[in-house]
């Protein structure tokens, strides 16, 4: 899990992504016959395959974060959020605040403290707008040390709890250790694979548009996390996966529809593999197989998902048994998966 850890605990929130790019050259170099970066900072590793088809998977290498956009005169940062953040979970948060140096900072709404509140005030929640970083340091020093526009992160650092691993980040951190470790695996690939850590995903699926666009790819694969609401005080139907009950299918999110097709396939080679799978519909969320889809005349895509307590927190978990069947599955679709047609009959 050593190569998880470095992923996660790594910064790179959308646009800022150049840490992960580093992380994923190294790694994917020797699997591989060729790497690039493209205009837009998509890794892009290329692996050639037995057939004359053209594979593209895509794993996202940005986290939720924010920018530094304002100074204040007591040297607090105010913030513009990229992606989505629920105000709920970031109340006292510590961060990372990120440049040329990294600066340790926490996170607070400026609101009163709890001591200091009326009665009617405390039923008043924060918005994403009321956070500001502390940097515990003089606005002068603030000031010669932070930029407007240095990325701020979430600082959480890894955790192997019982059966699960914990970090921020793990969307998609997760992913792209699932992307590294099948191409690894993979003994002979059916298809040219191009192996894509893909930016932006977080702010509207940018780097997975440009990529595919430029690869046109037959078949589109993502991979990402999806909810595992499997919680106290959630009812059984919303849960949409349980942890520690394997890779996840999709059939669809708010973004996309899976190629029926390529779920089937999907479902058959988890079968005669015995991977631990489990099928997935997301009433809201999408991942990079909508770009997929939408790219020039249309790619046939789907999703491979691993399962995700407390999606877009500093404490996102999931189950190493998932991580391996995800990692299985994927592998187990590079060597196989060219062998059916994914086109509408």
């Amino acid at each position: 899990m050593d190569l998880l850890r470095e992923l996660c605990e790594a910064s790179g929130v959308p646009g800022r992504e150049e840490r992960l790019r580093e992380i994923v050259r190294r790694e994917l170099g020797p699997l591989v016959d060729e790497v690039r970066v493209d205009a837009l900072g998509n890794v892009i590793g290329f692996r050639r395959g037995g057939g004359d088809r053209r594979l593209a998977l895509a794993a996202h290498m940005d986290e939720i974060g924010f920018l530094v956009s304002h100074i204040e005169e007591e040297g607090f940062l105010r913030l513009v959020p990229l992606g989505g953040h629920d105000p709920r979970n970031m109340v006292a948060q510590r961060v990372r605040v990120c440049g040329h140096e990294d600066l340790p900072g926490v996170l607070y709404p400026g609101q009163k403290p709890p001591h200091l509140l009326k009665a009617e005030e405390r039923s008043q929640a924060p918005q994403v707008s009321d956070f500001f970083v502390d940097l515990g340091l003089p606005a002068t020093e603030v000031n010669d040390r932070v930029s407007i526009g240095a990325p701020v992160v979430i600082h959480r650092e890894f955790a192997e709890i019982g059966e699960t691993v914990n970090c921020k980040a793990m969307d998609d951190r997760v992913s792209l250790y699932v992307m590294i470790e099948a191409i690894r695996r993979t003994e002979r690939a059916g298809f040219d694979v191009y192996a894509v850590a893909t930016v932006q995903e977080e702010v509207g699926l940018r780097g997975a548009f440009t990529s595919a666009y430029g690869i046109d790819p037959h078949v589109g694969l993502a991979l990402d996390v999806t909810i595992a609401a499997d919680i106290p005080g959630v009812p059984a139907t919303e849960r949409v996966t349980r942890l520690g009950q394997g890779t996840a299918i999709k059939i669809m999110d708010s973004f996309s529809i899976s190629n029926p097709r390529m779920v089937e396939t999907l479902r058959e080679l988890a079968g005669s593999r015995r991977i631990p799978y489990q099928m997935e519909i997301l009433p809201f969320g999408g991942t990079d197989a909508a770009a997929f889809q939408r790219t020039r005349s249309g790619v046939p895509a789907a999703t491979i998902s691993t399962p995700c307590r407390y999606v877009h927190t500093s404490i996102e978990t999931c189950h190493t048994r998932d991580i391996e069947a995800s990692i299985a599955l994927t592998a187990a679709f590079i060597e196989e998966g060219h062998r059916q047609d994914y086109l509408p009959g």
